[in-house]
């Protein structure tokens, strides 16, 4: 019993490791600029700009916290920036255009091709794309589940989630939702789905158990054209960039209505959030800037000012 609690603390010690410690950064894709601004969370300041590639869209982390993954559309590639010297390392072979991803729990990344009507996973260890999965017409947002069983992907001209499932790589259900979805995202349990339409404006809520809608209602907006979306950690609130709208809407989760309203830059796209659920991160695409809000007060209380036409978020905390 001894030698097993013994290896079990050292298998735990080595996994925790293997982690990096998050660096309280926000890394925000300029679309326009080829560049990711680096914001340090504390300060609320661009420590750095790095030039990873044409047209960055997409972007995210890797599970263990070492690498930043960038879209880079007009390149067909992932840049992959090292966190630890903020310079960029490679770029993998993504197939034709990659608008968005998300990385699964295994590394895996899952992305959108959007000119090719598929879904590709791309194993970052090998560097190659290891599946294509043919999905609707445009391809646009990606979402693991936190377990890593199941992948969503939007297709805008299809007007679908499409649900794949990791172990077969295959999608297996199909849902009509409102016209030009966008955004995704997962409750932390990975019970509820959430997506956007952004001509549509509306928001679903899908039941991942029965993979089918139990909700959906329109943002009452004026010029609202619902993006990106995220999940407070208690899966009390959902926050959801409304494009054109200028602002971040604040809806009740569970009955969709909403609770708030936060100016933020002109035509607002990629959002962030930090870990605690405290901080908001938009991507004001026109204003070339970053609104940082406070979701306790629901108001913006910084713009930053980053690369041409921001679009996407990811934060390290």
């Amino acid at each position: 019993m001894k030698f097993k609690s013994l290896l079990l603390s050292t298998l735990i010690m080595a996994s925790t490791a293997a982690m990096a410690e998050p660096s309280h950064r926000v890394f925000i894709s300029n679309e326009k600029s080829d560049s990711v601004s680096v914001i340090d969370m504390k300060t609320n300041a661009v420590i750095k700009t790095i030039n990873v590639g044409e047209r960055p869209r997409g972007i995210g982390l890797s599970p263990d916290g070492d690498k930043l993954y960038i879209a880079v559309s007009e390149e067909n590639a992932i840049a992959v920036v090292d966190l630890k010297t903020l310079q960029l390392e490679k770029k993998l072979d993504a197939g034709d255009d990659p608008e968005t991803f998300d990385v699964a729990p295994n590394g895996y990344i899952y992305l959108s091709n959007e000119d090719d009507a598929q879904a590709s996973v791309i194993d970052p260890k090998s560097g190659k794309v290891i599946e294509t999965i043919p999905v609707g017409i445009e391809p646009e947002g990606v979402a693991v589940s936190p377990d890593g069983s199941l992948v969503l992907v939007t297709s805008e001209s299809t007007n679908m989630v499409h649900v794949i499932d990791t172990a077969k790589h295959k999608v297996v259900k199909n849902i009509l939702v409102a016209a030009r979805p966008r955004g995704l995202a997962f409750n932390s349990d990975g019970s509820l789905a959430y997506s956007t339409s952004e001509v549509g404006n509306e928001v679903t809520v899908i039941d991942t158990k029965s993979l089918s809608i139990i909700k959906k209602a329109s943002i009452d907006l004026k010029n609202s054209k619902p993006m990106d979306i995220k999940v407070s950690p208690d899966g009390k609130t959902l926050y959801v960039t409304t494009g054109r709208g200028n602002s971040v809407a604040v809806l009740d989760a569970d009955t969709l209505e909403m609770k708030a309203n936060v100016p933020v830059g002109k035509r607002v796209w990629g959002l962030g959030m930090s870990k605690d659920g405290s901080t908001l991160y938009t991507a004001d695409g026109v204003s070339s800037t970053v609104s940082v809000v406070d979701t306790k007060t629901n108001k913006a209380i910084k713009t930053i000012e980053v690369g041409q036409f921001p679009w996407g978020v990811a934060v390290d905390d």
